[in-house]
């Protein structure tokens, strides 16, 4: 059966264009599972519950960054295998058991600090459990993608997404239980890991026996520190507001807060996904160290640019025009007050786009270490400001929070990127 599953993975007559096509489904799947879920919990089970579930994506969401310690991109552009994969999967196997341990770590906090009941508590452990899963099957799909196949990866990523959704709807639609679908979507993902990620990690890295090789080890995790705190860093940025809403509002206006957050979560999660496949391309560009080789990197870049502003675009229009009411049709609840906060929040979503992509270009031209500092610093503003301007202004204050720390992060991403592309330029061949 094992067998059978890889070789359904793998069948493929284009190798390349079918990883554009798997990461654009792999990309609509991870955009919409959450809003999704959201959906059909607003209609079975209310507000309420909407909004821990909310709270709950969002801190596991933080808790997974921790676990992949932002090793993805390094892996899948590391073209001349400084390290091998066993070594990758050592790191990842430390990093995901620290995440357990700091996710637990949350969840106590938040019940002394934050008087979470029983029930919340275990809703948001479970939930970073289902993100332990993405982040340790991630350095799996980083060798597929670091070997050309990244159609694999995205083939047994979008698998997961599927059975996720189905399960945790199904079991909401019939038990109106979100701890019990929470808990059988949970295991649905990890049958499904082993079936897919797991199985194929063997046919691609050989054995699935991490390496603690002491200097690798101690070489690999310093290469990405900064990485991991960089996106780490941009993850408790984007998050910021909902927890600043979490610690001084109501569940209630959690839930409308990620409503109208959803689009522009979206716009940044598919312009991410659409510069993702071609990682690999610009890490054998910037390699190769030849001036016309460089000359197309730059191009590439600034294409990118463009098709970001394409969506952020067309995002806006869509929040101009028919965003509210199908906001309000999707999720069943009615967002009408809150029109300025979706178009405020549409701005931010922009701008993280902009900023995934320029630490993404600066972590393979490894820059990692600079850009550390841009996002230290917004990291810093967001923990100073997120409270008052949420007690002070409520969701208003949620969205221009948003909007403002994404927009000074990718423009101080920006001009590092800058700089370090011009002072690279004059040592090219």
């Amino acid at each position: 059966m094992l067998a059978g599953i890889r070789k359904l993975l793998e069948k493929t007559n284009n190798p390349e264009r079918s990883a554009y096509l798997w990461n654009a489904i792999n990309a609509a799947l991870a955009a919409v599972e959450c809003p999704v879920i959201l959906m059909v919990m607003t209609r079975t089970n209310g507000m309420y519950d909407a909004g821990v579930f909310s709270i709950a994506y969002a801190v596991a969401s933080l808790m997974m960054y921790l676990g992949q310690y932002g090793l993805r991109r390094y892996q899948s552009s590391d073209v001349l295998e400084k390290f091998s994969f066993r070594e990758y999967h050592g790191v990842r196997f430390l990093t995901c058991s620290v995440m357990v341990l700091a996710s637990l770590g949350y969840c106590i906090y938040g019940t002394l600090m934050l008087h979470y009941n029983l029930s919340k508590f275990l809703v948001i452990m479970i939930v970073c459990m289902l993100k332990y899963v993405q982040a340790y099957t991630d350095v799996f799909h980083g060798r597929m993608q670091q070997k050309g196949r990244l159609d694999v990866a995205t083939k047994c990523s979008a698998a997961r997404y599927v059975l996720e959704m189905l399960t945790c709807c199904l079991f909401l639609v019939f038990t109106k239980n979100m701890l019990l679908a929470a808990s059988a979507c949970l295991a649905v993902s990890v049958a499904e890991a082993m079936l897919t990620s797991v199985n194929e990690g063997k046919h691609f890295g050989g054995s699935l026996k991490p390496a603690f090789s002491g200097e690798k080890t101690k070489m690999l995790m310093i290469e990405g520190f900064p990485i991991f705190v960089s996106l780490f860093l941009n993850v408790y940025i984007g998050n910021a507001p909902k927890y600043a809403i979490d610690a001084c509002l109501t569940e209630e206006i959690q839930a409308y807060y990620n409503f109208i957050f959803m689009p522009a979560f979206v716009v940044g999660l598919i312009a991410h996904f659409i510069f993702n496949p071609i990682i690999t391309t610009y890490a054998k560009l910037w390699v190769a160290n030849e001036k016309d080789q460089f000359v197309k990197l730059v191009k590439l870049i600034r294409k990118q640019c463009y098709i970001i502003l394409g969506i952020t675009a067309l995002g806006l229009a869509v929040a101009f025009t028919i965003g509210i009411p199908l906001i309000s049709f999707v999720f069943g609840a009615d967002v009408s007050d809150y029109k300025r906060e979706l178009v405020i929040i549409m701005v931010g979503g922009g701008m993280l786009a902009y900023a995934t992509f320029f630490a993404t270009v600066l972590t393979i031209i490894r820059k990692q270490r600079v850009m550390l500092i841009c996002y230290a610093v917004a990291a810093a503003s967001a923990f100073l400001v997120s409270r008052p301007m949420v007690i002070r202004f409520g969701m208003t204050g949620a969205a221009v929070l948003y909007a403002i720390i994404m927009t000074v992060l990718a423009v101080m991403l920006f001009i590092t990127l800058y700089v370090g592309i011009k002072k690279e330029r004059k040592k090219v061949k």
